[in-house]
């Protein structure tokens, strides 16, 4: 019988990085760094399993920073992406094993990057309009979807919000919101599938102390930075994203 816990030690210097940095995003930055997270512990484990041992600790990680940006949430903006994340976790869940993860990590990672040249490119002015409710759609689903898949649902959802230039905290607190449901939401089919067993649970729980301190650093940060300062970190946090999804959709292995 095996020992019900990854032991190696390259996963955990690959997986504490990760989940700290996951917190730091969840809680201060929307999700902009947050998709690195699957990637990051894919060098030492297949996706499927990485994104299996992060579900304790991204119920862990939504419920404090729910706690947190409590007072920050735009309901009236959560109310129209929830049904389509969640209608992007279906699908998610109904193609899962019949798509190569690299194919996803790919098309996310191309499509993030598309979208920071066209901001920098051809920035916004400040009196444009924001972008029109089929674009949310199409990419909130989209952002269900690939959060389904590899916990990478932050560059579809900002590419509509970051537009309608929210303040930081209802920003953040928003898609705290939003991705709580999105990630309870997955429970039911990653067991569906097989993926949450005794080893991957366990070594979940080994990782559960480093959510909080990932956690902390973000709202810290949160509540002390300037919007535009916020801004170009997420568009950084989703540069970095993009870059290495579309490494890992074409390194060859």
């Amino acid at each position: 019988m095996n020992f019900p816990l990854i032991t190696d030690p390259f996963f955990y210097a690959v997986a504490i990085p990760a989940v700290i940095l996951l917190g730091i995003s969840k809680s201060g930055f929307g999700a902009g760094f947050g998709s690195l997270a699957v990637p990051m512990m894919a060098l030492a484990v297949t996706v499927p399993q990485a994104a299996a041992i992060l579900m304790p600790v991204l119920l862990l990680m939504d419920l404090l920073g729910m706690a947190a940006f409590r007072k920050n949430v735009d309901r009236q903006l959560l109310t129209f992406l929830l049904p389509f994340g969640l209608i992007g976790i279906v699908v998610g869940a109904l193609l899962f094993k019949l798509l190569d993860a690299r194919v996803v990590a790919g098309i996310v990672g191309v499509l993030t990057l598309l979208f920071l040249a066209q901001r920098l490119l051809f920035p916004p002015r400040p009196d444009s309009a924001p972008p029109p409710r089929w674009v949310g759609v199409l990419l909130t689903t989209a952002s269900g979807f690939t959060s389904f898949v590899a916990h990478a649902g932050g560059p579809p959802v900002n590419a509509y919000v970051i537009p309608l230039r929210l303040s930081p905290l209802v920003f953040t607190g928003t898609l705290a919101f939003f991705f709580f449901f999105i990630n309870l939401s997955k429970w039911i089919p990653y067991a569906w599938l097989g993926l949450l067993d005794l080893r991957n649970m366990v070594t979940s729980l080994a990782l559960l102390p480093f959510a909080p301190l990932g956690v902390w650093i973000g709202v810290r940060i949160a509540h002390r930075i300037q919007p535009k300062l916020f801004y170009r970190l997420i568009y950084l946090g989703m540069f970095l994203t993009g870059c290495k999804l579309v490494w890992d959709a074409v390194a060859i292995t």
